[in-house]
């Protein structure tokens, strides 16, 4: 017998580290009943596949708990219990972060210029107390934490070295004869421990700051849906009902100006609506009687009525929020390269620290102890992960600082040392390679004609029709400074254009097909105009008076100026480009045509284009995707590393991980070179970091000591340990002075 398995999503509570997910995710899967369970530390979310009969959501919770976690069970307000919890820990971090860091300030002050002032130690022992143990114990929670799972990251070096500088520093303040009677002046460490725990919080603060923002996307998007609707019944009336006790076959009424509440068909009545959040296209449609519309998109004309098809969960926005948030989900636990270095260098420290301990008891002669003591505490200074802990954050807030002052707004780090690999860009049409607005870029008067006059006559019909182009003619129109005449008498014909009369004289404004249907004659030279017109992907509209062509005027969506250079630095780079759009095959041929691109898709969905981003990354593709719509934001959730445009919807922008402020696509290339540079400055980083370790950790250790009698002194050890820091900082800095 088949088993029917349920699978659910919930967020996450507490979760501080990559290793924290993998805690939970185990212990899901331990769970009798669940056959599978995965967990995102990115998003914070996890997913239980589970059957029913056996286990369930509170048992879930419990089993999450035990091991010091939380989970979001209740169905209502999860996302605003997940962000409040998420705003939360950003406040106590960063209220850690401060405190630690003003409390570090005098403790370096006396620690490096006045350490032989009175009580000086004292004053120092008080002051790193709460910074070590207090305002850094999340580094020591985790580090045990890792421990239990017989496992060590960046937390377990924290925790170690500052854990042991601080205690054996304490020991030396309280009991300065202990190394007295031995002829030894032992230095004190609560200077570097103070700073280490400062630091590294700050790196913990940025971190959390990107990854707080993640739920406003999908709130924005739940807000599209309005939260009442206007339910048209039997006898005729109006009743206001919430959006949740809508059911399928009921009629709904949709005034100008509001959101369309759910999926359904049109019954009575027509107007244009925006439907730019699902095909991505400026233009609005008309609905006429028996036309689909959809949960999300704007009715902008008129008054219509229509009948509920798809509710709740089977609305096509219903469907983009899910699917963003599988995309968004679907991501690896990003494990930083740091913690996996730290992974093999901390038991690799400890185990030096521990053979430089017995080798010294066995070998050390009168004061074996002492000696084997101090070599133990100066290799783990030495090792202190300082260097190793700013190596990354520095040059991330210098590129992303670098980035701003060349209008390239970057949330996160992940997405910054991802581009660097990006091998093909994904673009958007509308918006992102064009203006995303449509104009009149082509208005010619046929000869014999008074084109001045025909001007006012062509503005005032435009001015009274309701048609979403007609737009594009007022604009240009009036910025010429023309003005409107009166109209006697106007009829708007649905689809095809408008008609009026003016002194006895009958116009007529519209397609081609109109024309036709008048008895407008053509002569050769304005059918091959219209035709090559057509052929630029231009919507051509007719000017006629009475039965005769007056002007010729064509309405496009105009291309960018930056937008083939930028696909061609682009691809000069070896970068592949791909074009999707959901706008027809002329329309999206021509465009290629026009900026070089060999590589494009007409009519695509939204689905449609995150499964293209899914193929392409199959094929092993580090994909970027750049887009400026809500109809991207799925695509955007799926890619690899997420640019959105500044003049796009706020949706777009939340999804994404990088936003271009302003509309140039010349700032891709320049956003890829600088992740390049800033990976290559966290490489360095990390060299400099280790290198101090190669070299320091031996002397530390006394293998100096039988050739020339050298012991490191522990002071040196803490300022080498400084110098580290140093010169990785000064390396993020030269990243300022770079070009992109």
């Amino acid at each position: 017998m088949s088993v029917l398995l349920k699978k659910e999503s919930y967020p996450v509570l507490e979760m501080t580290c990559a290793a924290c997910a993998v805690s939970v995710e185990s212990m899901l899967k331990s769970v009798a009943g669940v056959s599978d369970a995965g967990v995102n530390y990115a998003n914070q979310s996890a997913w239980v596949s589970y059957d029913p009969a056996i286990t369930g959501p509170e048992q879930f919770r419990q089993t999450v708990q035990s091991i010091g976690y939380d989970l979001v069970i209740e169905k209502e307000n999860q996302q605003e219990i997940q962000e409040a919890s998420q705003q939360e820990h950003f406040k106590a971090i960063k209220q850690r972060t401060t405190w630690a860091s003003l409390l570090s300030v005098p403790i370096v002050v006396i620690g490096m210029f006045f350490m032989d002032m009175p009580y000086g130690n004292w004053i120092m022992l008080l002051l790193s107390a709460p910074v070590v143990f207090y305002f850094g114990r999340s580094f020591f929670i985790n580090a045990w934490k890792q421990a239990r799972h017989k496992k060590a990251n960046m937390d377990t070096l924290v925790a170690l070295s500052t854990g042991v500088a601080w205690i054996f520093s304490a020991f030396t303040t309280i009991y300065p004869e202990f190394w007295h009677a031995r002829g030894l002046h032992a230095h004190v460490y609560f200077e570097a421990a103070a700073v280490v725990i400062a630091f590294i919080s700050l790196g913990k603060l940025l971190e959390e700051k990107a990854k707080s923002n993640t739920s406003s996307a999908l709130k924005k998007l739940m807000g599209l849906q309005p939260k009442t609707v206007t339910l048209v019944m039997e006898d005729g009336q109006f009743s206001e009902l919430p959006i949740s006790e809508v059911k399928k076959g009921n009629v709904l009424l949709v005034k100008p100006g509001e959101k369309i509440p759910v999926d359904g068909i049109v019954t009575s009545g027509s107007s244009y609506v925006d439907e730019s959040m699902i095909s991505g296209e400026p233009v609005p449609v008309l609905k006429n009687s028996g036309e689909k519309v959809f949960a999300g998109t704007i009715n902008q004309k008129s008054v219509f009525r229509f009948k509920a098809e798809k509710v709740g969960a089977e609305t096509v926005l219903a469907q983009i929020i899910k699917m963003v948030q599988e995309a968004q989900g679907s991501k690896a636990p990003v494990q930083k390269m740091v913690d996996k270095i730290a992974g093999i260098f901390v038991p690799i420290v400890i185990g030096i620290a521990l053979l430089s301990f017995v080798s010294w008891l066995l070998l050390g002669g009168d004061n074996a102890f002492t000696h084997a003591l101090l070599a133990a505490v100066t290799v783990l200074v030495i090792a202190c992960p300082c260097a190793l802990g700013l190596a990354t954050p520095t040059a991330i807030m210098v590129g992303i600082g670098k980035g701003a002052e060349n209008n390239i707004l970057i949330k996160d780090a992940e997405s910054l040392e991802l581009a660097h690999s990006v091998n093909a860009v994904v673009l958007d049409k509308t918006g992102t390679i064009t203006e995303g607005k449509p104009k009149l870029d082509f208005l010619q008067f046929l000869n014999g004609t008074n084109a001045e006059d025909l001007k006012s006559v062509l503005l005032s019909i435009e001015k009274s029709s309701e048609h979403p182009l007609a737009e594009a003619v007022v604009q240009f129109l009036e910025e010429e400074g023309i003005k409107t005449i009166p109209l006697d008498k106007t009829t708007s014909i649905t689809g095809m254009g408008i008609q009026a009369q003016v002194n006895g004289k009958q116009y007529t404004i519209g397609n081609r097909r109109l024309m036709d249907q008048q008895g407008v004659q053509f002569v050769k030279e304005q059918e091959t105009l219209i035709e090559s017109l057509q052929k630029k992907a231009k919507t051509v509209i007719v000017f006629a008076e009475d039965k005769k062509a007056v002007a010729i005027l064509a309405i496009a969506d105009q291309i960018k100026s930056g937008s083939a250079l930028a696909i061609l630095t682009l691809q000069n780079a070896g970068i592949e480009v791909y074009m999707l759009t959901g706008d027809n095959q002329q329309t999206a041929a021509a465009i290629a045509k026009e900026v070089k691109l060999t590589n494009y898709k007409a009519e695509v969905m939204p689905s449609d284009k995150a499964a293209f981003i899914q193929q392409l990354q199959s094929a092993g593709k580090v994909v970027a995707m750049v887009g400026d719509g809500i109809n991207d934001s799925h695509a955007l959730a799926q890619a690899d590393v997420s640019i959105a445009m500044g003049k796009g919807s706020d949706i777009a922008m939340d999804v994404a991980k990088m936003t271009l402020i302003g509309s140039d696509l010349n700032s891709i290339p320049k956003a890829l070179k600088l992740s390049r540079k800033t990976v290559a400055t966290i490489r360095q980083n990390l060299f400099w970091a280790f290198i101090y370790n190669i070299i320091g950790i031996p002397i530390a250790a006394g293998i100096l000591y039988p050739f020339n009698g050298f012991l490191l002194d522990p002071m040196i050890a803490g300022a080498a340990m400084a110098l580290s820091s140093v010169s990785v900082v000064g390396n993020s800095l030269r990243l300022k002075l770079s070009n992109i």
